[in-house]
């Protein structure tokens, strides 16, 4: 399954379904390989902080490998890279995510908003309004 389709079927789902590891997407996380699957749910928990933590966001999509790729040390993903959308607009943020052996839960994630990213380069980055 790629990427894009999991992060779909994840959007897709009720957000407590998704907390509470909906047994649909579990199956579908397990198809990934463990790199994939870690970001996958380091996406989901991104858009679950910033939207608890940073009251005037309130993301819907959420990429850790928008402008720049990650990197993976062990059951850790660090990224400057990544982006989430809230309100039609996207923002950079940057961000450390711990997942457990496994990579189907997230252990501990820290995150840093940036800037926001100008439309001019949406397409040019993969991204939608």
């Amino acid at each position: 399954m790629k990427k894009s389709a999991l992060v779909l079927i994840a959007m897709l789902l009720p957000a407590t379904s998704v907390l509470a590891m909906d047994a649909r997407f579990a199956a579908s996380l397990k198809k990934l390989d463990p790199q994939t699957r870690l970001e996958q749910v380091c996406d989901l928990e991104a858009m679950s902080r910033i939207a608890r933590d940073a009251k005037l966001y309130r993301p819907d999509r959420a990429k850790t490998d928008v402008l720049s790729h990650p990197l993976h040390a062990g059951h850790t993903v660090t990224g400057k890279g990544g982006a989430f959308r809230s309100k039609g607009r996207w923002y950079s943020f940057s961000f450390t995510c711990k997942g457990t052996p496994d990579h189907m839960k997230v252990l501990s994630f820290s995150y840093k908003i940036g800037e926001p990213i100008p439309e001019s380069k949406w397409a040019a980055l993969g991204l939608w309004r």
